[in-house]
């Protein structure tokens, strides 16, 4: 596969990536994984749920000093943080904790108050808190590598590949590209994983929670309900994205 290089570091052609699609089609997580962090050196997984812990668990075994990053929107679960806080002592690793812009929240919190999106929808919120400072990160590396899966969604994650040039956050001058190891892995899959190799994973799970974000915004799901179906409930039950994977929206 032809790799150009430009100061140090890897950059994909379209065809290269067409090329790497084939080549990672249906393959095992620890392939896909093993790959993207042969082909980059400044990468990151993108950490907050068990997929991610489970990538994080791979990776370490692949290079020690991965990057890892969370998203610290100021209204997580203190189970949540606690997580965050096993994973960095279990795996020795430091976990980069983005924040919202201080401004910009203040100004949405002083006029519309903290439980706005209630009323008009979550993207507001999860722009600011969420998507700006992903963003932020972003543009400061080459590729990243998320816990998304198919089954996560049947509205908007049936049709993304294992990788991805990420039209979301990518620019002219900054191609981003995005490996999604796990795609093809089940929940069910994805706790098989958890048990046997004693993976650390958020309390809340042992109470009924299957997707969690912040805490104003997730609730426990009932049996056989899908796992989405605890984020963002006063709203349509499709199409439950809050910004960072966009790409994934038909337009």
């Amino acid at each position: 596969m032809t790799q150009v290089l430009q100061q140090g570091k890897h950059i994909m052609t379209t065809f290269n990536i067409e090329q790497l699609q084939i080549e990672l089609a249906q393959k095992n997580p620890r392939i896909i994984l093993k790959k993207a962090l042969e082909l980059f050196d400044n990468i990151a997984i993108s950490f907050s749920g068990a997929e991610d812990v489970v990538l994080i668990d791979m990776a370490v075994a692949i290079r020690k000093d991965i990057q890892v990053f969370s998203l610290d929107t100021g209204r997580l679960h203190p189970e949540t943080y606690r997580f965050i806080e096993k994973v960095r002592k279990h795996y020795q690793i430091d976990i980069e904790l983005l924040t919202p812009d201080r401004e910009v929240l203040d100004s949405l919190v002083k006029k519309k108050g903290l439980f706005s999106f209630y009323e008009d929808g979550h993207q507001e919120c999860c722009g600011i808190r969420k998507v700006e400072p992903l963003k932020r990160k972003l543009a400061h590396v080459d590729a990243w590598i998320t816990g998304q899966r198919k089954d996560q969604s049947l509205d908007t994650r049936q049709d993304i590949p294992e990788v991805q040039i990420d039209t979301a956050f990518s620019t002219e001058e900054h191609r981003l590209v995005k490996f999604n190891p796990l795609l093809n892995w089940s929940s069910a899959q994805v706790w098989d994983y958890i048990e046997a190799y004693q993976v650390p994973y958020n309390e809340l799970h042992e109470r009924g929670f299957i997707s969690i974000g912040c805490e104003p915004c997730t609730r426990a799901v009932l049996p056989n309900q899908h796992e989405r179906a605890g984020r963002w409930w006063w709203e349509s039950g499709a199409k439950k994205e809050c910004g960072l994977h966009a790409g994934n929206l038909k337009k």
